[in-house]
């Protein structure tokens, strides 16, 4: 993703992390469900429910308080982190983290900005050697259809990482509609078979409408009614975050949006 994610970036070090009602929803959880916040205290709003399990914030370090049911997982977002990181990923294996996050889109410039050769020895210096200790999550790429990022850029990664422990693939995907969720995330579970890969993660998902602010609530509790089911009943989808905890989002004022009540039902 790029414009809302832009603005963000100068926050990925730091932390700062969206909600408001619908009737007649079931109640799915599947465990599968995570936060993707930058601020921890909104997900206490978003798992008002007890429908998250997980959550992450782009970020080595919680930056505050989570929920005690919530697992945090931290990521090594990109070269930017290296220096503090050992320190970091030990504190978060030591309080319950049981995986690892790569780094964040390291195939868009406007991320992480890592060759895959560039990201695989990085990967086997600062991440591999977790293995056994926590489940190691590949890097998170887009979905572009480019040769040279997404699941092309993955590819020649994993081509060089071969010996790096990674149990799980971690994707994105901002798109238009349902259908188009579904197809990307049936071609990444492909992907990840034919690797030897576990699962697919998630991280990272919404209509590109939630994201520019031209779609409403409403539209996006629609969407999530209907792509969380079909994603809860996926068995290769290990876990999942919508894009994102955080105010005008998914929370709003401390209380839980339309799409927040669709999300955490």
């Amino acid at each position: 993703m790029v414009s809302f994610k832009n603005i963000l970036a100068t926050a990925l070090l730091a932390s700062s992390v969206i909600a408001a009602p619908t009737g007649n929803i079931q109640k799915r959880s599947s465990g599968k469900r995570g936060a993707a916040y930058n601020d921890a205290s909104t997900v206490h709003a978003l798992n008002s429910k007890g429908t998250i399990s997980w959550a992450y914030d782009w970020n080595m370090l919680a930056d505050g308080v989570l929920p005690s049911n919530v697992e945090f997982v931290p990521m090594l977002w990109g070269t930017k982190m290296f220096g503090g990181w050992l320190t970091a990923v030990q504190t978060a294996l030591s309080s319950g983290s049981s995986y690892i996050l790569g780094f964040n889109e390291p195939d868009m410039g406007s991320q992480a900005a890592m060759s895959p050769s560039d990201a695989a020895q990085s990967y086997k210096e600062y991440i591999t050697p977790y293995s056994g200790r926590a489940k190691l999550v590949s890097p998170s790429v887009t979905n572009s259809g480019d040769a040279s990022q997404g699941l092309g850029w993955m590819g020649s990664f994993l081509e060089q990482c071969t010996d790096c422990g990674i149990s799980v693939l971690a994707v994105h995907w901002y798109g238009e509609s349902a259908d188009e969720l579904k197809a990307f995330v049936n071609k990444a579970t492909e992907f990840a078979s034919q690797h030897g890969l576990e699962s697919v993660w998630l991280t990272e998902f919404a209509r590109n409408k939630d994201v520019n602010g031209s779609g409403s609530s409403s539209d996006t509790a629609n969407f999530l009614n209907e792509v969380l089911p079909w994603l809860d009943s996926q068995s290769m989808v290990g876990r999942y975050a919508y894009f994102m905890c955080a105010n005008n989002y998914l929370v709003s004022d401390g209380g839980l949006s339309t799409a927040g009540e669709a999300y955490a039902s």
